[in-house]
This record gives structure tokens, sequence and C-alpha cells, in this order.
């Protein structure tokens, strides 16, 4: 097989969350124990992060990732979902797997895998900590795929675990309330591990701190004490931050709810600076303001162009959502065409009551099993006072939206991190 007939074969013959949602999660480690003693364990072989939430863990992933990179370590990054290549899931100092890396994997271990009838994302993890192993990575920072207690990636034993904050998401799976989620995500923390929570309230915080307690780990709250004292745009949709211990810091990554990952990521790097794993102060600084060229990070309140502005960002709840409608907000331009659709398993109606009302709308629907119709969409944005036309594909919507804005408009995609794959596909085709 050629590297698309193996990527084929692998969201083809595995259960694949993203295309046909909770059907694909599976309770229980069996499966990932198997696979992880047929290849000799390769998760004991570096010492890794591990990071759970609900929303955040992409940037904070990619920005410890950069600063442990800047300080001249050798770095694994697993992520997922992946936006235009199967291969953005698994990464060396910014680096894909290569393509024949992903083909030998499937042919050679086939025979063992396929009676085992594992997940797409048991396998792809499985993979993952092969490949950080056989690299001889310094550090892996591994994110959580989905929940965190019977997540796959819950063998590891890291250093620190950050969990970056909990809202409703995933509910048929984790739990429909706060606690239960919180639970779900708690179940990262490690017997004597410190743990790093980047948001919680009430009933969240007394779930996380009966596990810590129970696992005789250090709980750090990061809201307890910030480690952003001010924060404010900068001219090329950065931040730039004060910090409590680090100084000035220009974050290349936009968007405000970055303000909050930016806390909880300070708050981290206390704790690796404070063990003597972050050496150099500068790395902090120079990951901050490196993280897109260093990592490859895509998604993230990303510019496409100017004249009209075009950002896409991947944000899909309600929590997601309570940031980004205040960010599109504040947008100076003339007129506001937004690009929306979303997938089947989230709150529709929670964040269209987020949407902005004064926005022209291209409704759309991904090009996922699990997209929300096109007329749905359209129907509920009705029912909120949003109004605009309807489109079967992104590349439709989007093309539309920048045929009829002028060059002091603003653009915006997303919705889903499934709209935005589809629409930075398009872009790579064009």
């Amino acid at each position: 097989m050629n590297y698309q007939e193996t990527t084929e074969y692998l969201f083809n013959s595995t259960p694949v969350f993203e295309h046909i949602g909770a059907s694909a999660y599976k309770e229980g480690l069996d499966n990932t124990y198997a696979l992880d003693e047929y290849f000799g364990h390769p998760h004991t072989n570096f010492r890794s992060i591990h990071i759970a939430g609900t929303n955040g863990k992409g940037s904070c992933s990619h920005t410890l990732a950069a600063i442990l990179q800047a300080d001249g370590y050798k770095v694994g990054l697993y992520t997922s979902p992946h936006l235009v290549d199967f291969r953005e899931r698994i990464r060396i100092n910014g680096e894909m797997v290569p393509e024949q890396y992903v083909i030998d994997f499937v042919e050679e271990h086939k025979d063992f895998f396929e009676p085992l009838h594992p997940s797409f994302f048991e396998l792809t993890t499985a993979m993952a900590f092969k490949y950080f192993a056989e690299q001889k990575v310094d550090f892996a920072i591994i994110e959580v795929g989905l929940g965190g207690r019977l997540d796959c990636t819950n063998i590891i034993h890291p250093l620190l675990s950050i969990i970056t904050n909990i809202s409703l998401d995933h509910t048929q799976l984790l739990g429909d309330t706060l606690p239960k989620i919180a639970f779900e995500k708690a179940g990262i923390i490690k017997q004597g591990t410190p743990v790093i929570i980047g948001e919680a309230n009430d009933e969240t915080r007394i779930v996380f701190e009966a596990k810590a307690q129970e696992m005789e780990s250090l709980i750090i709250f990061a809201e307890d004490i910030p480690m952003v004292l001010s924060a404010s745009m900068s001219s090329d949709g950065g931040l730039y931050y004060k910090t409590r211990l680090f100084g000035e810091l220009q974050g290349e990554l936009g968007g405000l709810y970055q303000i909050k990952n930016t806390n909880t990521i300070l708050t981290a790097l206390s704790h690796l600076h404070n063990s003597h794993i972050i050496k150099n102060i500068e790395s902090i600084v120079k990951g901050f303001s490196n993280v897109c060229e260093s990592t490859g990070l895509l998604g993230r309140w990303q510019k496409i162009q100017t004249n009209p502005m075009v950002i896409c960002d991947t944000g899909h709840n309600e929590a997601g959502w309570m940031c980004l409608s205040q960010q599109i907000r504040r947008q100076k331009c003339k007129n506001l065409r937004i690009v929306f659709g979303m997938v089947d398993d989230k709150d529709i109606e929670g964040v269209m009551a987020l949407l902005p009302k004064d926005g022209e709308y291209y409704w759309t629907q991904p090009s996922t099993k699990r997209a929300y119709h096109v007329d749905k969409v359209a129907a509920t944005g009705k029912k909120f006072g949003l109004h605009g036309k309807c489109f079967t594909n992104v590349g439709e919507a989007y093309n539309k939206a920048l045929d009829d804005a002028n060059k002091e408009d603003f653009v915006f995609v997303g919705g889903s991190s499934y709209i935005v794959a589809d629409f930075l596909n398009l872009l790579q085709c064009n």
C-alpha cells in the first residue's frame, strides 16, 4: 500500500470517532494494554506531560512543545484531531511522522492488531508511542483524545498532568454534569504526579481535590495565583502579556481564550522551571512567539489573509464560543461575514445563542457523516435571529462570502474542527 491507501485503510477498517461519533468510543484499556505489551511498552522510554480538558488542549500542548524545543530538547507531540494530514497527530520538533513510517507500521503489524479490532485512536496512539520511543525523544506532550480516565493515552506515567478546563461537551459519553465530566478528566491524575488545573469552579474543584488526595499528588489551581497579570492585543493579531514570574511575553497565538490558556501554561512552566527541566527563561519567550512555525499548529484564530481579513478557528462548543464571539465582535470591519457549520454531538442552540446578531451568515456543513445538515443549521439560526444563505459544502460557502466581501470586511470560518479542516484542505488544493 502507498500512503494514501494506508490512511484509507486506517480510516475505513477501524472505528473512527471523527467519522462516526460515539459508536467509535471504546470503554476500557484492554486493547491499549495488549498493543502496549506487543510493542514492548514504548511509553516507558520517554518522559511525558499529559494534557486533558474540554477546551485549550491543543494550544497548551503546542505551546509547551515549542518552549521545550527552544530549550534544546527533542520533543514528541501527540494531538488530535488532524485538520489536513493524518500525520499532524504525531510530530517530533514540529516535523510530522514520515509517510513511510505510517505505511510500514500498518504493513508489519496488521496481522497482530486486526484480530483485536482496535479503534482508530487506539491504533494511532500505539503508533505514536512506538515512534517516539524509537526516535529517542526527551519529552512527549501527550494530549488526551476524549475524557481521561478511560482514554487510551492514560497508560502513561507523566512527570506532570494538566487539566485545562471543564465544560459540557461529549455529554453522551462523559456525563451530563460538570462533576461527572470532571471525574473522567481527573482520571489522568497519577500517584505522586503533580497536576495543574487551569480553570475550576466549586463543583469541579472538590472532584479534583479528592482525586489528588487519593493519589497523593500535589494539585495547583492556576487561577489561585494568576501568572498573567495583564494582556493586550498586538497589531499582528497575537497577544502581549505581563506576567508574574517571566516578565513580558509576546504570544503568537491570537484569540481572547488564549489568556486563560497562557495562565495555565505559565503555571506549568513555573513547576517545570523549579524542577530544572526548563533551564532558560529565554526559551519561554521564544516558544510563545513562535508556536505555529515550531510545531505546525493550525486552526487557532488562524489568519488566512488580509483585505478582507479572513480568520478561521476550530472552537466548537459553548465554552469556546463565549470567548470567540467576543473576539469577533471586537473586529473593526464594514461587514461581518461568517461561514458556519457544526457536527451533531454539539449543543448547536447553546452556540447559536452566542453568535453575533449583525453578521451575514453562510450556513454550511462539513464533509463528515456527523454533520448537522445545513438546513437544520439555518433553521436553528433563524430561531436566534440569524439570517443567511445555505451552501452544501464549505468551499461554496467560503467562495461566496469572499465574493461578497470588500476590503474592509471581516470573514470568519468556523463552528467545528471539521469545518476548518474542509476549509484548509480547500486552500491547499487551490
